[in-house]
């Protein structure tokens, strides 16, 4: 079976002009040799959450929570967050601003939020539409560049949010570089759904997606930029991603790079949840959607709705990310903030202008009142993507994406996670295989860092659970439509009983005789039920997000992305 995303690239390129990433350094807040007093704001925000979770300084060892032992990559010279191992990078990949319909603050200010929230990397997503395809993609990109220039310890990409055609929405970035704009543009231009007019659930419309894809991998062989991905927004939101549709960009490699790599696990919209008269009183992540003509049909209705604030194909131990799991083949997660309009923000678009004729809307000038009737959080704020990147650069992040070196958590439940199958002297992490010799004695280790300090709600969130989940890799499915895997389930539970410092759990497989994978999830232990598939497969999993009542902040999860195990 296919197992292609276990060769990743590492030819960075640090000749597109961007400083932070040519001089391959650490950022400052890592940087051990810059004194706290000379690191802005941000930096020593973010060197603050790294101190308390112990992953700064020379303190750093072998023995570490995060420290890993690949030889793949160099520990840096400078401290920093890693020995001998990756360094975890936390971003967003979903983020909105003045340049959307629906938006409202400048590329600037969701980026000085992102960093202050702790994020590295972050990408900027407007809507795409005719008007952002005719103006805004080139209007907002020296916005991007001022602030790459004035935040030089967050990588800030330029994507876009595409309206898949014959599907839901996807975010979709480039590597930094000359043709970024011009790439985006065509690609927006010849693909998008709502320019096309290609939005209804059609062969024609579901090849023109495929195509679109095909269209990034054919720009990265021809070097018009170094890489490409595209990550599904929403998928479960309205019903429409059907589970051919995300086989079929899974598999779109034409020019041998795929570039379609996982979909959100958690949506963003996760304030919108809060009840009245605290918040707007819709359902986490928006959620609150029917079956429409274009949709699904075989999906049941409770894939409209979230659990514990993540969507339905990953929530649903069985379910449709691990029928795709279960073919041995990459589909990871993410979890974002989806930020357009921020919960408790005072701030309203700028009077006049004119969206439709300039690309954008007016600066944001101060509303005088908090907005309560928003449900968004800042980027970081809430929902935080962490990357296994072998270095500090975009070219570092993208791979470590398109590797599935991920893990994702709600509400800083966690503040870092380091997961390893290891039998016959080899090792393997987070989107990695194990190789080894059939029968050979499997062990999965998990070190959590736990919580070290409050969240942005202003509490110490605390792990109370943390589940092993399990399947077999079947191979390919006869039929594309297919979304439940039988063999899967919660094969171990382990109680945390620890409410600071480090958590070491271990899971023997025992002697595998199978191709199988494992993924890991937790919880702070407030909401729980019954899995979708019965208490044989997840007694205890994420329970449906009550419309119009579900605080985010009393629901905290995280998830991992899988490690497989394949003996021959």
């Amino acid at each position: 079976m296919g197992h292609g995303h276990h060769h990743h690239r590492h030819d960075h390129d640090h000749g597109h002009g961007h400083p932070h990433e040519a001089a391959a350094v650490l950022p400052a807040a890592f940087d051990t040799s810059v004194p706290d007093e000379a690191l802005t704001p941000e930096q020593q925000s973010r060197r603050t959450l790294l101190r308390r979770a112990g992953l700064l300084g020379a303190g750093l060892a072998a023995g570490n929570v995060l420290a890993t032992t690949t030889p793949a990559a160099a520990a840096p010279a400078s401290g920093g967050r890693r020995s001998k191992g990756f360094l975890w990078l936390a971003g967003d990949h979903h983020i909105h601003t003045q340049y959307s319909s629906d938006g409202k603050y400048r590329v600037v200010d969701q980026v000085r939020q992102g960093a202050r929230h702790g994020l590295d990397w972050m990408v900027i997503t407007d809507h795409g539409s005719a008007t952002h395809a005719k103006i805004g993609v080139d209007k907002v990109n020296p916005d991007i560049r001022q602030a790459r220039a004035a935040y030089e310890d967050t990588l800030v990409f330029q994507g876009l949010e595409w309206n898949i055609p014959a599907a839901e929405h996807g975010t979709v970035f480039v590597h930094p570089g000359k043709n970024e704009v011009a790439v985006l543009k065509q690609f927006e231009t010849d693909y998008d759904g709502s320019v096309n007019s290609a939005s209804d659930s059609t062969p024609a419309n579901e090849a023109l997606a495929v195509a679109g894809l095909n269209f990034l991998a054919e720009q990265v062989r021809r070097r018009k930029v170094k890489d490409a991905l595209m990550l599904a927004n929403h998928p479960a939101r309205r019903g429409v991603d059907s589970p051919h549709e995300i086989r079929g960009w899974r598999d779109a490699t034409g020019s041998g790079r795929q570039i379609a790599v996982g979909f959100e696990g958690a949506p963003g919209h996760q304030a919108a949840g809060l009840p009245a008269p605290l918040g707007m009183a819709r359902a986490r992540g928006i959620y609150d959607n029917s079956p429409s003509a274009n949709s699904f049909a075989g999906y049941p209705l409770e894939s409209y709705r979230t659990w514990g604030g993540f969507d339905w194909m990953t929530a649903t131990v069985g379910g449709l990310w691990d029928s795709l799991l279960a073919e041995g083949k990459p589909w990871w997660i993410t979890a974002n903030s989806d930020s357009h309009q921020v919960y408790a923000d005072t701030a309203v678009r700028g009077p006049g202008g004119d969206f439709n004729a300039n690309g954008r809307y007016e600066d944001p000038v101060y509303g005088g009142k908090i907005d309560i009737t928003q449900g968004d959080y800042w980027p970081g704020q809430y929902s935080r993507t962490h990357v296994g990147a072998d270095g500090f650069s975009y070219a570092a992040v993208m791979d470590g994406i398109r590797a599935g070196r991920v893990w994702v958590d709600h509400g800083q439940l966690l503040d870092g996670l380091d997961a390893r199958v290891a039998g016959g002297g080899r090792w393997a992490t987070l989107g990695g295989a194990l190789h080894v010799k059939k029968g050979t004695n499997v062990t999965l280790t998990v070190d959590a860092a736990l919580a070290g300090g409050p969240n942005w709600a202003g509490y110490l969130p605390r792990l109370a659970r943390v589940d092993v989940i399990q399947g077999d890799v079947t191979g390919p499915v006869a039929d594309k439509d297919t979304f439940t895997a039988p063999t899967a389930k919660v094969v171990r539970s382990y109680e945390v009983d620890k409410s600071s410092g480090a958590v070491r759990l271990t899971y023997r497989l025992g002697r595998v005789d199978r191709p199988l994978y494992v993924r890991l999830r937790g919880s702070d232990g407030n909401r729980s039920a019954v899995g979708a598939m019965g208490a044989a497969v997840d007694p205890a999993g994420p329970a449906v997000d009550v419309v119009g009542d579900a605080d985010p902040w009393l629901d905290l999860w995280f998830y991992s992305n899988p490690i497989w195990v394949l003996p021959s």
